[in-house]
């Protein structure tokens, strides 16, 4: 994709809608365990099958957003989430259920894999991604206070994302049917910086699974151990949100003068300690405190993790793939954190996934720090046609091999 000279807005709404069912992950999952006959383990296994479905749509899709078109896979994507997470809401079945998730979580794969790409063609990539996260982060703090004056049922989280994606639908008609071959000094079956992009891919993986294993079972933290009514916890869940608001306007005024090192590196060791503050809740104070301060903080590493992998290729194949590796680390989490959670115990889970946030904070630092020491350019080479006059007599040994636009 071309760097557009303006926003996005097509596709900050394309990253809100597909980011937005991680988001209500903790409510889709309590609301499926108290909604149909699963037992907790078992909506946690649904949740991470939609997140699984997914990863699985950005892992194949990363290189073919430009071949195929961003229209055409966006409103693909679109129609699988309206369709999928529709279905889903609407039956009390658990087989269907289990389709409508699978089927609409691809659709959200799929809608990511068009912004992403996007974002990453952009010339400001974190910018426009701080603004997808403010939009996600927005409807969500303001759907969790709302659900439980709606009623019990897991239907309203799964209808909600698929509102979403079926009002995002008419921006669609602003993206390009097809994109023009990018004309950079990097061949097309090849991806640059491979190592640090991999290294960058294997580390949002682990990541996303921390923090996800948390936010899974929150919701139950909250009931279980913290002793909140759910009107409480999605009070505490919104104004969490909400701080995450309050990170990502901070991330995106900041923008670069830290460079990435610094926010990814301590950011991470920062929601380390937050999750195991949250993990350890016996009371409001400590499960608010821990929550709070982690969704200030997480959706801006997010985002300059996101800026990096952006970084790393014009054509937004590392941000596609690292995304993907990240919902996939992210589908794995729900399930992660209610078999630990079963078997050790609310704090001691927040302890082991805390530690392996620390561990995994410094390959993610390491990319980032070699990131600002060796720039990692956007090789896209502008085609300029220069007019020349055409002589009287052209020489007969003048090239004529291709025009200035093959």
């Amino acid at each position: 994709m071309s760097a557009p000279r303006t926003l996005p807005w097509p596709l900050v709404a394309l990253f809100t809608a597909g980011y937005l069912a991680p988001y209500l992950l903790p409510t889709t999952v309590g609301r499926l365990d108290s909604g149909l006959p699963l037992d907790p383990t078992q909506a946690g296994a649904i949740g991470s099958a939609l997140l699984l479905a997914s990863a699985t749509a950005g892992f194949l899709l990363a290189a073919r957003v430009d071949r195929i078109g961003p229209r055409t896979l966006a409103r693909l994507g679109l129609a699988l989430a309206v369709l999928g997470y529709g279905g889903a809401a609407l039956s009390t079945l658990v087989p269907a259920v289990v389709v409508g998730a699978v089927v609409g979580g691809f659709g959200s794969g799929t809608i990511t894999a068009v912004a992403a790409s996007g974002i990453a063609a952009h010339r400001d990539p974190h910018r426009v991604s701080t603004l997808g996260l403010l939009g996600v982060s927005a409807l969500a703090g303001a759907l969790y206070p709302t659900f439980p004056h709606l009623g019990p049922g897991h239907g309203l989280p799964l209808a909600a994302v698929a509102l979403t994606a079926l009002a995002v639908w008419p921006l669609t008609g602003r993206l390009p049917a097809r994109t023009a071959p990018a004309r950079t000094t990097v061949a097309h079956g090849r991806l640059p910086h491979l190592r640090a992009g991999l290294l960058l891919a294997a580390a949002m993986l682990c990541w996303s699974l921390a923090q996800n294993a948390l936010w899974g079972v929150s919701g139950r933290i909250g009931l279980d151990q913290a002793g909140l009514s759910e009107v409480t916890v999605g009070a505490v869940f919104a104004v969490a949100l909400g701080a995450g608001l309050v990170g990502v306007v901070g991330a995106g005024a900041l923008g670069q003068r830290l460079g990435r090192a610094l926010p990814i590196g301590a950011g991470t060791a920062l929601i380390a300690g937050c999750i195991a503050l949250s993990a350890s809740a016996t009371g409001l104070p400590t499960f608010a405190a821990g929550e709070i301060l982690w969704n200030l903080i997480y959706p801006v590493v997010l985002s300059y993790v996101i800026g990096l992998a952006a970084a790393l290729d014009s054509r937004g194949r590392w941000a596609v793939l690292v995304g993907s590796a990240s919902s996939l680390g992210t589908a794995a989490g729900p399930l992660t954190g209610s078999m630990l959670a079963a078997g050790a115990g609310f704090p001691v889970m927040g302890k082991v996934l805390g530690a392996g946030l620390l561990l995994v904070a410094v390959p993610m630092t390491a990319v980032a720090l070699r990131a600002g020491k060796h720039p990692l350019p956007v090789l896209e080479l502008p085609v300029v046609e220069v007019p020349v006059e055409t002589p009287a007599v052209p020489a007969r040994h003048a090239y004529d091999t291709a025009s200035p636009n093959s």
